[in-house]
């Protein structure tokens, strides 16, 4: 009887058991979303600041890419390796990012000081020209300008140089006054250049809320590669000027694209972010400078 009853005891938990195994209840949380948001962002080797004064070029990279990571001005990096195109690198080239000795530092115009006049410390001399007035035929002018008299002969043998017709000049990017140029995001103003090391401002939105260029550019740079930036892109304008677009969701220009004026080149996330909002940047000759001196203000 003993033996029965623990019999049907374990009969009874094990009818409980599968019960309890085929009950409605929670399934397991899986956030697949991000993981599926993860998984469809390109993965690509990243752009630190330098610590040597040296960097390999990496699949993926820019000149204009290199030199925003290390606040340098591209044309700089450009003349110390002698590179004939800023839009020409080599996977495994190492670019030095220091002058070498004896380099010439570039300067932008505005930044020197404007010429002045000096008086003189006297008055010039005036002289009047002493000149003979003489018959004109060729010995004459012969005399006078040291050539040779032309002859007939040398003078019908002289051809007309054709005229050869230029090529025409590559399109620039327009020259629109930085006075004019538009704010990249709608959404709330939270970072500010120079707080707590800011090198530009952030503009805390709605993910995927339109992300525009602020003024006609080419797209220099497009990608995930600069640490910290997550989904980036790069805008250079007339001037010298750069714009950068950070923490993108999706990005919807390429490099080499040009762009206008309030043209949609990204939609606001999160990426490399602990919240969603656009980081934006304005750059000229490699230096961060303060976007809010550059944009409207807002009402």
């Amino acid at each position: 009887m003993r033996a029965a009853g623990h019999g049907r005891v374990a009969w009874l938990g094990l009818l409980l058991g599968v019960a309890a195994c085929t009950a409605p209840g929670p399934a397991p949380v899986s956030d697949r979303g991000a993981s599926r948001t993860a998984a469809s962002r390109p993965v690509t080797p990243q752009i630190a600041p330098s610590s040597n004064g040296l960097h390999t070029v990496q699949r993926g990279d820019t000149l204009y890419a290199i030199a925003f990571a290390n606040g340098v001005d591209y044309r700089e990096i450009a003349a110390w390796n002698r590179l004939e195109s800023a839009d020409r690198i080599l996977v495994g080239q190492v670019l030095r990012l220091t002058p070498p000795p004896g380099a010439i530092e570039i300067k932008p115009l505005d930044d020197e000081p404007a010429p002045s006049a000096r008086p003189l410390t006297e008055p010039p001399v005036l002289r009047e020209p002493q000149a003979v007035l003489l018959a004109y035929s060729e010995a004459n002018w012969a005399q006078v300008s040291g050539a040779r008299p032309v002859t007939a002969v040398a003078a019908a043998a002289v051809k007309p140089v054709p005229v050869v017709a230029m090529p025409p000049a590559p399109a620039a990017i327009s020259n629109v006054p930085v006075n004019e140029w538009l704010w990249p995001a709608g959404g709330k103003l939270a970072g500010f250049f120079g707080a707590a090391g800011g090198k530009g401002i952030d503009i805390v939105g709605q993910r995927n809320t339109p992300v525009v260029a602020v003024a006609p550019g080419k797209v220099v740079y497009s990608g995930s590669g600069l640490r910290g930036y997550g989904q980036l892109l790069i805008v250079k304008h007339a001037g010298e000027f750069l714009s950068a677009y950070a923490h993108n969701e999706t990005l919807l220009v390429k490099e080499g694209d040009m762009v206008s004026a309030g043209q949609r080149i990204a939609l606001m996330g999160d990426s490399d972010s602990d919240r969603v909002k656009l980081h934006f940047e304005i750059r000229r000759y490699g230096k961060p400078l303060d976007p809010l001196v550059y944009l409207p203000e807002r009402s």
